[in-house]
């Protein structure tokens, strides 16, 4: 049973930075697969934030292109997000999720929120206040 541990939330002001990290146990080896952020805001639903394939590529949704960086260690299981020029809207909980990796076109899928996940993490909290 893989699991997923988000850690690095917190608050910061409009415009700081942030490092999200989440580390993943158990299932078959990291490489195998695909590991994404996800986040809930204020008033609305569940949305993808990046999502990393196995070979390291990544896609980003349009709000936070330019301003974070996904990024993975597969041979530790690790995924980061690297936040900045963090606005208040980005308040919310961020999730980190994991499922096996079925290509490029399904990555695409993840971040647009278009298929399920099969692993997610308990979630972090990140407050950005102006």
């Amino acid at each position: 049973q893989v699991q997923l541990v988000e850690s690095g939330g917190g608050s910061v002001q409009t415009g700081g930075s942030l490092i999200l990290s989440c580390a993943m146990s158990g299932g078959y080896s990291g490489s195998t697969y695909l590991m994404a952020w996800f986040r809930q805001t204020p008033g609305k639903e569940r949305e993808g934030v990046a999502a990393v394939d196995s070979d390291g590529t990544t896609s980003y949704a349009d709000s936070v292109k330019g301003r974070f960086t996904a990024s993975r260690d597969s041979a530790k299981n690790t995924l980061a997000l690297q936040m900045n020029s963090l606005k208040r809207e980005d308040t919310g909980f961020y999730y980190c999720a994991a499922s096996p990796t079925k290509g490029p076109w399904w990555r695409l899928r993840v971040v647009a929120g278009q298929v399920p996940m099969d692993y997610w993490g308990k979630g972090t909290l990140v407050t950005v206040s102006s």
